[in-house]
């Protein structure tokens, strides 16, 4: 979903007198496979702003006429014929921020004509505004940051990727109109319409709606004939071959395979082999291709850093006018910007931003990248590491010697470039990709293309306006922060007591930790009482958390994140439930559905964990220190209780045959050796302390026993290694965290030794085998025998 500002169609302008107005695009596939676009009219960009004390209707008409001078004063070129704000209204509202004994206060909605009004007139009342009865004022607004589409959405209670529906009579096709005044077709869209905002039913992604359209994959990959020891340029380098792979989203089948190439190529079994005599030629048919194929998704592998970026600059270079034009708009040109994405996930990057409009790019390296970690993101490696095969073998400086060869030797470099474009096809597959996205942008709202190009915060953001607007609650724009901002006290690590255990240990886990801590102390933007109303409240009415913030119990008011949370949680647990009524039958199992299942369950998981992170970003979107310190604080408390509990209930006095020791605690888990060499008594005596333990907290906090390490290493603070076992018959697997062997700033050389050592000391149980292996690796290195490639450190 996007916008674009247009003329409107007289049939659906209402009473508007604007001459342009934003018209929102939401692009989709019909259930036959279709490509769609509906131009949604009639619907106005708003905010509010915070009224001033003593403000009355009276004061309305005033505000309206201050803000519109300002508006047209600050507006250039097309939009000066405009009215700017084309209605304010007095509206009876309540900030999320702080609890407010339900009281509402007066607020201002303010429509104005454009969505990029917005932001200036945010601006203009932040800056201070002179009304006639208040003087020089200036205003808090609320809700003014939010994307204009996802406006639309959220009003509408439309989600990412759900199916919408539009009675019949309620819409036009393009072209429709009187002659001379026809609305016609602006995209390569098979179907184009015109329909009013209020028109388009969005349903919840259930029952017959839980199917994910069969969305359009183009997976491409090209090859550059670069010059010896020098990375291929676009102003110099020709691109000579351009693989390409279609397939629809839930078959397996490819559509289209086909390779354009420079120059004759011998023919390829399975694929459609088209030559070119010139470069030109070969992009031109490439451009419509793309057209032609009506992608919804383009995928490829580092796409969006090299292959989209060096067609356009070698087009560019070519002089081919007709190229950079990849969207499904007609006539709007594809550009690249440099840009750099900053999160807390994955740090600063720099990347490339560049606009297809009406097709998501789905960039297989950069779902990698966020979602596993990996010691090299190489398309080899990662191939090797998910589907155990790997490239074709030609190696990037024989390209140019192929290419300059006959029409075999092109052959040989085409079937490369194809598996190229085919892998990450491959990858999409395997790791559910696309279902899963699919399922996350139903989960938290928000389009598709937004889970690739935006941080984890707008996910949150999307939740919290869904929630709060049947509540009638606003949220307040946060001052951005340039620097970390504030500091506060992360999780417990309780001080670990090295050594190795040769007795099972047995690991108590918190079931999702953070979110149970804020729904169990009702922890919110809404329940948190300012420091002065506290008088006001009866000491039964709040609880201090261990900072010394006071929120008010669930019994006086049930905070908006503890709401979000059980919702996402209890939506998780149905959909497990529903993975395990599809698995029940058998053969009759529908794969599709329980792979959507499978990837809903997994979203809602990632979506509640991510709550409380949003809560102490603090250069976010909204920001709370009281909430993200009050829940590690919590989270410190319970760790320590755990611990004492343990330790005092688990001893000889009690008839206990062995005093338990806790041996380490990490954020939500606790590491206890009972003293038994039994492992089947471990994992009762584990059974029975998480039960006894989870009594003393606040529901829904519960501590689950989950695995033993038997044996297990323990070197120092989130560094150990163990067997794993969660049943007695056999270890599940050999289980390392923060050592070298799956720590990846080290040479392999290092993982090899410390991997073979631990396996000779944990599952071998033999030390000596292990010194005698070091031994040798240290041998081989001082005479100079190690495999050089063993050595190398990969960033």
């Amino acid at each position: 979903a996007d916008y674009a500002v247009s003329t409107t169609p007289a049939a659906f302008k209402c009473t508007s007198t604007e001459p342009r107005a934003a018209v929102i695009r939401l692009f989709g596939v019909t259930r036959g496979g279709h490509s769609v676009v509906a131009h949604v009219h009639g619907f106005l960009p708003y905010f509010y702003v915070r009224a001033p004390p003593s403000f009355k209707q009276e004061d309305v008409a005033p505000f309206q006429q201050a803000l519109t001078a300002r508006l047209k004063s600050e507006m250039k070129g097309k939009e000066q014929g405009s009215a700017c704000v084309l209605s304010c209204q007095a509206v009876s509202r309540q900030s999320i921020m702080h609890y407010s004994f339900g009281q509402m206060t007066p607020f201002i909605r303010v429509v104005v004509a454009l969505p990029s009004m917005v932001g200036t007139a945010r601006r203009l009342l932040e800056h201070g505004m002179t009304l006639p009865r208040f003087g020089s004022f200036s205003f808090d607004t609320f809700e003014s940051n939010i994307a204009f589409a996802l406006r639309y959405m959220v009003d509408r209670n439309m989600v990412g990727c759900s199916w919408v529906t539009i009675p019949a009579g309620k819409w036009q096709k393009r072209p429709w109109g009187p002659e001379g005044e026809q609305e016609k077709p602006v995209t390569h869209c098979q179907l184009e319409l015109d329909v009013h905002f209020s028109d388009l039913t969005a349903h919840e992604p259930d029952g017959e709606y839980i199917s994910i359209a069969p969305l359009r994959i183009l997976s491409f990959d090209i090859e550059c004939a670069g010059r010896p020891g020098i990375f291929p340029e676009a102003e110099k380098d020709a691109i000579i071959q351009i693989a390409n792979h279609v397939m629809l989203q839930g078959e397996t089948k490819t559509v289209v395979k086909n390779i354009f190439t420079l120059k004759e190529c011998a023919p390829i079994g399975g694929a459609q082999v088209l030559s070119f005599e010139t470069e030109a030629e070969m992009l031109r048919s490439w451009h419509q291709f793309v057209l032609a194929c009506d992608a919804d998704i383009i995928t490829g592998y580092n796409i969006v850093n090299f292959d989209l970026p060096y067609l356009l600059n070698r087009a560019e270079a070519l002089k081919i006018k007709t190229f950079p034009y990849l969207g499904r708009i007609k006539g709007l040109a594809t550009r690249v910007k440099d840009k750099m994405f900053q999160s807390k996930q994955t740090g600063t990057r720099e990347s490339k931003e560049i606009n297809i409009e009406g097709r998501v790019q789905f960039d297989v390296m950069v779902v990698v990248m966020r979602d596993h970690k990996l010691s090299s993101y190489s398309l080899n490696s990662v191939c090797a590491h998910f589907l155990g095969e790997q490239k074709e073998d030609v190696h990037h400086s024989i390209i140019s010697v192929l290419q300059e060869g006959n029409a075999d030797t092109r052959r040989r470099l085409a079937v490369y470039c194809l598996k190229d474009a085919y892998l990450p096809q491959r990858l999409l597959q395997k790791l559910m990709c696309i279902i899963n996205y699919v399922e996350m942008a139903r989960v938290t709202g928000v389009p598709l293309s937004y889970l690739l190009t935006r941080g984890q915060q707008i996910k949150v953001m999307s939740q919290l306006y869904r929630k709060v607007k049947p509540l009638g609650l606003l949220l307040p724009v946060a001052a951005r922060k340039s620097e970390e901002g504030d500091k506060f006290e992360g999780a417990t690590v309780i001080d670990p007591i090295k050594g190795f255990y040769k007795e099972p240990i047995a690991t108590l886990d918190f079931a999702s930790l953070y979110p149970s801590i804020m729904m169990a102390h009702n922890l919110c933007y809404s329940t948190l009482v300012r420091r002065g109303d506290l008088q006001k409240l009866d000491k039964d009415a709040y609880a201090e958390s261990p900072t010394g913030d006071c929120f008010v119990k669930t019994a006086t008011h049930k905070g908006i994140l503890p709401q979000i949370l059980e919702e996402l949680l209890g939506a998780r647990k149905k959909a497990k439930a529903d993975m395990k009524k599809e698995a029940a039958k058998g053969a009759a199992m529908d794969k599709l559905k329980y792979a959507v299942y499978d990837g809903r369950q997994l979203a809602l998981k990632v979506s509640a964990n991510s709550v409380y992170g949003f809560t102490g970003a603090q250069v976010g979107q909204l920001p709370c220190l009281e909430i993200s310190s009050s829940v590690t604080s919590y989270g410190r408390q319970m760790i320590e209780a755990t611990k004492k509990h343990v330790e005092e209930h688990y001893t000889e006095e009690n008839d206990y045959a062995h005093n338990a020791q806790v041996i380490y605690g990490d954020t939500d888990s606790v590491m206890i050796k009972f003293g038994t060499d039994d492992l089947a008594e471990a994992m009762r005596l584990g059974q029975e302390a998480a039960e006894k333990v989870s009594g003393i907290f606040i529901k829904p906090i519960k501590l689950e026993f989950e695995k033993c390490y038997y044996p297990y290493l323990l070197m120092n603070k989130k560094r150990y290694a163990g067997l794993l076992w969660t049943q007695t018959e056999k270890y599940d697997k050999m289980d390392c965290k923060g050592i070298e062997t799956v720590r990846r700033d080290n040479c392999q050389l290092v993982k090899d030794v410390v991997d073979t050592s631990l396996r000779a000391i944990l599952i071998n149980k033999d030390p000596e085998r292990a010194v005698a292996f070091v031994k040798g690796q240290i041998s081989q290195l001082l005479m100079n025998e190690m495999d050089m490639s063993k050595l190398v450190i990969s960033k």
